[in-house]
């Protein structure tokens, strides 16, 4: 049985089967009944057109759920709807998906689970797993959002910043189980890239690839965090970089910045460095001026206040993280890392053992906790 298979086709049955009057909810419930029959009967008796197969079952498994609870009328109505056994249309409804499970009326996480569950085609098992919540609850959080979206029209005009945005929430969303959400977003971005032709949606892409290529080098064998200055670049995968760095290049030519853009500019600076300290971080400060123009974003100025304490000095830096809320994630450790770099050890290391007590995950923690012992121990000798 090849799964790669039924999840590509996934996306495209169930929006044929929307369009063609289903509920979403109704429509998601009947594709997964036909996946569940494709696994069963294919691998003796495979289909000439898997497409045109699915979407004959899972219309069909529509049907039979609407004759349960529907008035006489509208049953006459969907059976005259059935598509004729034959090759399915060549269109394909994926990108409708992506838009309808980044409706504005869903929060962040419920269009993360959805993106995933629709147009991902994962199990709700292989979600939950991977956004380390019970399989209970994302269950519940799935079907509030597919009640959210039933009504929607699925003609309506959709937002691709809006997508993109829940694109890259399913990135930065992590990996465990079974399912890595970083690959698992790529792969979703590679397929809008192909079928909508926006710049933005070409840096997010960059973006995604750039970051991505550094993985294997972000973490020791003992799963500790390893920072980028200390990270071996001889594990970055330079097959990504070159995509990542060839697909930004296009998107900028243009001459349309965006924030996923800058963002992807700034990873190709430093995945083009052959050391740490061989990085451009004149132009990385330059990059985060553009990136704060557009997004006006206070973590966007944190960042920056950490380029400009590399590119000028960490004195430069700490002004510019003083005109900055120190109630902002990240703030505490950004102004230790800062005081080192300005020789104030005993500052350095109180304000790594505060920020590792505000930090959002334990691998943060335990690193920002070793930076405070690192120092104090400096301290000492």
């Amino acid at each position: 049985m090849n799964e790669a298979l039924l999840r590509s086709l996934t996306p495209s049955v169930l929006g044929i089967l929307v369009r063609r009057g289903a509920g979403f909810a109704a429509a998601e419930d009947a594709v997964q009944d036909a996946l569940v029959e494709a696994v069963r009967v294919w691998p003796a008796d495979p289909p000439r057109d898997p497409k045109g197969w699915l979407v004959t079952v899972a219309w069909r498994r529509f049907l039979d759920a609407t004759r349960a609870d529907a008035a006489r009328r509208r049953r006459e109505d969907l059976v005259d709807e059935e598509p004729a056994p034959g090759p399915a249309t060549a269109v394909d409804d994926t990108l409708q998906l992506y838009f309808l499970c980044a409706h504005p009326s869903l929060t962040p996480a419920s269009a993360v689970a959805l993106t995933l569950r629709a147009v991902g085609g994962l199990t709700t098992r292989q979600i939950a797993q991977a956004c380390l919540v019970p399989e209970a609850t994302m269950a519940q959080r799935i079907s509030r959002a597919k009640r959210t979206v039933s009504g929607v029209r699925f003609d309506q005009p959709g937002d691709v910043a809006t997508v993109l945005r829940v694109l890259y929430l399913v990135f930065n969303e992590g990996y465990s189980g079974d399912v890595d959400l970083a690959a698992e977003a790529i792969r979703l971005t590679r397929r809008l890239a192909a079928s909508v032709d926006h710049p933005e949606v070409a840096g997010l892409l960059a973006l995604m690839l750039l970051h991505h290529a550094r993985r294997a080098a972000r973490t020791a064998p003992d799963g500790s965090l390893v920072p980028l200055a200390e990270q071996d670049r001889g594990r970055w995968d330079t097959e990504s970089i070159a995509e990542g760095v060839a697909i930004l290049q296009a998107a900028l030519a243009r001459d349309r910045l965006g924030e996923f853009q800058a963002q992807a500019a700034i990873a190709a600076l430093h995945a083009d460095a052959p050391t740490a300290e061989e990085t451009d971080w004149v132009q990385i400060v330059e990059w985060y001026d553009e990136l704060a123009h557009l997004t006006d974003s206070p973590v966007v100025r944190l960042n920056r206040a950490v380029a400009v304490g590399e590119a000028d000095g960490p004195r430069a830096g700490l002004a510019a993280l003083a005109a900055l809320d120190d109630s902002l994630p990240r703030h505490t450790a950004v102004a230790a890392y800062l005081h080192e770099r300005d020789g104030d050890l005993v500052t350095a290391a109180r304000l790594y053992a505060e920020a590792a007590l505000k930090a959002s995950n334990l691998a943060e923690r335990d690193h920002l906790t070793r930076q405070a012992a690192r120092l104090n121990s400096r301290r000492r000798r």
